[in-house]
This record gives C-alpha cells, sequence and structure tokens, in this order.
C-alpha cells in the first residue's frame, strides 16, 4: 500500500509556483493577486480563508480578504462581488461557502465573472468542464486529477466509483475521470444516497472516490484488493487521544481499508492539502488569461 501524500505533493506545487512567481515579479510585471469574500463567523471557513490566506503568502501571491458579518445584505454583498469583477488587479477571488440563509447562494455565484471563479463554481465553468473545454475547474476535482497524474497511477479503461453527486467535488470528478485525457478515460459510476447495491458497486471498483459526507462510510468489504482510494471527507470525532479533544477521519474507514489497497489518501494530508494548492493554481491560470 502506498500512501498518496497530498501534503508533500502540494508541497512541491507551491514550489513551482513560488519560482514562476518571483520569475513574473523579476520581469516587472505585477504579481498575482486572489481575493477571498468571507461571510460571518463559521470557524470552518475562518481556517479555510487563513489557509489560503497563508498559501498565498508562501508563494508571492498577492492575498485580500473582504470581510463581513453575517447580517449583511444580499445587494451590499453582490456590489462587493460587482467591484472584484471589475478591479484589474484582482485576478480571481472566491467567496467563501456556506453563505447564511437570507443570501441567495446560486445568485452570487452567478454573478462572479467566470474569468475570476477561481472555485469553477459559474455555470458558465461548470458548462465548460460538461464540454470538455478548457477553464477553471472545482479545486477539490483539479487536487484529485494532479494526484493522480504526478503519482502515474492508470485510469484508462478502468472502474472509477464515485460516491456522492455534489456540485462541488462528485459530479465535477467525476467529469473529469470519464474526458479523453490522462489521467481520464474511464468508466464512472456516480453513486448516491439512492443508489441500490452501492456496497456491490463499490466491489467492483479499480478507483474509487469516497465524497459521500459520512464519517467511515467505506468499510473493507465494500474495497475491491489492491483498488485505489480517494477519501475526500473530513469529519471530526470526539476522543480522549489527542490534546484537541477530538481527531479527523474521513469518509473510508482508514485502518481497515487500507490493508487492501496499491494505493490511499490519508486524512488528513491527503485531498485537503491538494485543494489549497488547485486554488493557487487557479489563479495563475487567472492571471495568465488576464496579461495576455
Amino acid at each position: 500500500m502506498i500512501l498518496l501524500d497530498g501534503k508533500e505533493l502540494a508541497r512541491q506545487i507551491k514550489e513551482e509556483i513560488k519560482a514562476e512567481v518571483a520569475a513574473i515579479l523579476d520581469a516587472d510585471q505585477r504579481g498575482p493577486h486572489l481575493a477571498a469574500i468571507l461571510v460571518g463567523e463559521d470557524p470552518a471557513s475562518e481556517t479555510y480563508v487563513s489557509s489560503k490566506e497563508r498559501s498565498s503568502r508562501e508563494v508571492g501571491i498577492i492575498s485580500s480578504v473582504y470581510k463581513f458579518s453575517a447580517s449583511v445584505s444580499e445587494k451590499d454583498l453582490l456590489e462587493t462581488v460587482d467591484f472584484l469583477n471589475n478591479d484589474p488587479d484582482i485576478d480571481g477571488f472566491i467567496v467563501q461557502l456556506p453563505l447564511p440563509k437570507h443570501i441567495d447562494v446560486d445568485k452570487v455565484i452567478s454573478s462572479i465573472h467566470p474569468d475570476k471563479d477561481i472555485d469553477g463554481f459559474h455555470p458558465e465553468n461548470m458548462g465548460k468542464l460538461t464540454m470538455g473545454i478548457e477553464g477553471l475547474v472545482p479545486a477539490t476535482p483539479a487536487g484529485i486529477m494532479e494526484m493522480l497524474r504526478r503519482y502515474n497511477i492508470e485510469t484508462e479503461g478502468k472502474h472509477c466509483v464515485v460516491l456522492g453527486r455534489s456540485n462541488i467535488v462528485g459530479t465535477p470528478v467525476a467529469l473529469l475521470m470519464s474526458r479523453k485525457g490522462n489521467p481520464g478515460n474511464a468508466t464512472v459510476t456516480l453513486c448516491h444516497s439512492k443508489t441500490k447495491n452501492i456496497k456491490e458497486i463499490c466491489q467492483s471498483a479499480d478507483i474509487l472516490i469516497a465524497a459521500i459526507g459520512q464519517q467511515e462510510f467505506v468499510t473493507a468489504d465494500m474495497v475491491k484488493q489492491d483498488a485505489v482510494v480517494i477519501d475526500v471527507g473530513i469529519h471530526r470525532v470526539p476522543t480522549t487521544e489527542t490534546k484537541s479533544g477530538y481527531k479527523i477521519v474521513g469518509d473510508v474507514a482508514f485502518d481497515e481499508v487500507s490493508k487492501k489497497c496499491s494505493y490511499i489518501t490519508p486524512v488528513p494530508g491527503g485531498v485537503g492539502a491538494m485543494t489549497i494548492v488547485s486554488l493557487l493554481q487557479n489563479t495563475m491560470k487567472a492571471y495568465k488569461n488576464h496579461i495576455q
């Protein structure tokens, strides 16, 4: 069994981006700029945005955060989106989710200019993904594909089972895996909460991508011998074994499943680490499109 070390891959990719940004600055060009809109005080959202800021600084990308209280009006939020859309020095930005219930998430996402949509959630970018047209791809699926590519994992002709049909992970990664390319060219089955015989379907997977949002849902009896297992889930579980009072687990029961795998991602240190670095890669892609 080989661990798919997302943390180490992210470090390598950051070094590549850092060198690229340094060359840009040495040529007296303006640096890439990534912004984020943060609404409210959700701890997970604050942690994610802080990680994005820190990672941006590490590679030399300018980072800005626009913070609002949870009571911000939809109108004010949309005005900020419009401001960032029209700021020529901002190459891309994210609106951190979730948003308060009084704000229409779809309206906000659709208001982001597709060329600055670093999260890749805009309908135009999702449409490009469906059609196989180059565009900004959601960060977590992009990170998974980068991981498969850099570990030289064969996907062509393989049966890939994706657990979870969200627009953030499951649906886009299923599209990417089925698309022509390397990685890609897989035969994909997309499963969800209403899928019957889900255990039997998982048992046929050469590559299993778990993004179903259920703690340790995938057990050893669901996994084929020598399968590749990608765990997207992240859950806090109370424990007396750590100072924090909790441990982090994924959608896969790692201890038992890892004994059957050829490759598996750890949680933490796997897909999560690749998500942030994929945002940086999207920022660089958007930057290059803007300065052409």
